[in-house]
């Protein structure tokens, strides 16, 4: 008898502990941003959408701007961190064809949706060490500080500079992104520390004048509304400033704050498909593509340098990344993509919003995503 108690009692252990390795499996595989199913990790769909955009034509026949950049600049972080030297190839020779031979499509230094331009020539740079690149990414870079020989008559932009910000601030939330896009990129690629002070200073007026007490950003100081897109732009300008502001700079504390309350704040209103909403607040509105990738990628980012709970954030993330992947349809587009969108303080604008497919307000986070995902 005490011998079949004893194997009755090894194997209850023996069960038990199956089922708490097990039990375990499936926690950490909630909050896992490493191995994702079939069809679905970084590599696969990272792929798909630089492949798509490698092999379109340019967006607009006359400029380049920002949808276009944001998507550039991913697919060129992507194909360098998946090692796909085929398609790095691919992407220098695109942006040397533009410099060379369709220079009229480069856009002025005029504007935060014109300057982010300068954020993929530097990341060509990096890449390749071409200096020509670097020279030109400093210009857009240096031009959204220094005082332009023609400022609109608007004396708000002469004393933004007076007091240390750039002229092309607006208080807009996609600012944010345009902004820092392009200063993170000169710092990278020069290490010289003038453009980390200036996206600081700049992260943290904006912070001042936009964010709320739940942790979310108004679209502009004028338009009280929780747009996702636009408080996906702020994810992403904060989550990129911090990716390189030194860990003792002294405005750290004030954006990182910021930073972790707002992505406190979102975990609130993701939908049980990993969604954030076109209005992120409003259970009425549609779940919408682009903002829900920018959000994914602050959170990937916060979880991959510390900044964030894995066990937490790590599980919102890859909810995010499963729902958003399913979003592509067979032609390599995302769907439900808002499109472009200029503040309005009107509620019913913001609803009915066109929803867009293969937009490329909506292909750049994907690629975004994918990139953080193969980050270390």
């Amino acid at each position: 008898m005490d011998k079949m108690k004893t194997k009755n009692n090894l194997f209850y252990i023996s069960q038990t502990i199956l089922l708490l390795f097990v039990s375990s499996l499936a926690a950490n595989a909630q909050h896992d941003l490493k191995n994702f199913p079939l069809g679905k990790s970084p590599q696969e769909i990272g792929l798909r959408i630089a492949t798509k955009f490698i092999e379109s034509p340019h967006a607009r026949q006359n400029r380049i701007i920002y949808p276009e950049v944001c998507t550039w600049l991913g697919a060129l972080t992507f194909t360098d961190l998946s090692k796909n030297k085929a398609l790095s190839t691919q992407l220098t020779q695109r942006i040397d064809k533009l410099i060379q031979e369709e220079k009229s499509l480069i856009p002025p230094q005029n504007h935060v949706d014109f300057n982010v331009f300068g954020s993929i020539v530097l990341e060509e740079y990096l890449q390749n060490k071409n200096p020509n690149y670097l020279n030109l990414g400093k210009q857009f870079a240096d031009s959204q500080w220094d005082t332009p020989l023609e400022i609109d008559s608007k004396p708000e932009k002469i004393a933004y500079l007076n007091q240390g910000f750039s002229w092309q601030t607006r208080l807009w939330i996609d600012d944010m992104f345009m902004i820092n896009a392009v200063q993170t990129q000169a710092y990278r690629a020069t290490g010289e520390s003038k453009y980390l002070e200036r996206a600081s200073k700049e992260t943290i007026m904006y912070l001042d004048s936009l964010q709320k007490p739940n942790g979310l950003f108004f679209h502009a100081l004028d338009t009280p509304y929780f747009w996702g897109r636009g408080n996906g732009w702020m994810a992403v300008g904060m989550s990129e400033l911090l990716r390189v502001l030194p860990k003792n700079d002294s405005n750290r504390p004030r954006i990182i704050k910021s930073y972790q309350l707002m992505m406190k704040s979102l975990l609130n209103y993701q939908t049980e498909k990993g969604m954030w909403r076109q209005l992120i607040d409003d259970p009425k509105s549609w779940e919408e593509t682009s903002g829900t990738g920018m959000i994914a990628f602050a959170m990937i980012t916060g979880v991959k340098n510390g900044w964030l709970d894995k066990k937490i954030y790590g599980q919102a993330a890859r909810k995010a990344w499963l729902g958003l992947v399913s979003y592509i349809n067979e032609n390599n587009e995302v769907t439900e993509v808002c499109e472009g969108t200029n503040k309005k303080n009107d509620y019913q604008y913001y609803i009915d919003r066109k929803r867009n497919v293969g937009d490329l307000h909506g292909q750049a986070p994907i690629l975004w995503c994918a990139s953080a995902l193969l980050r270390k």
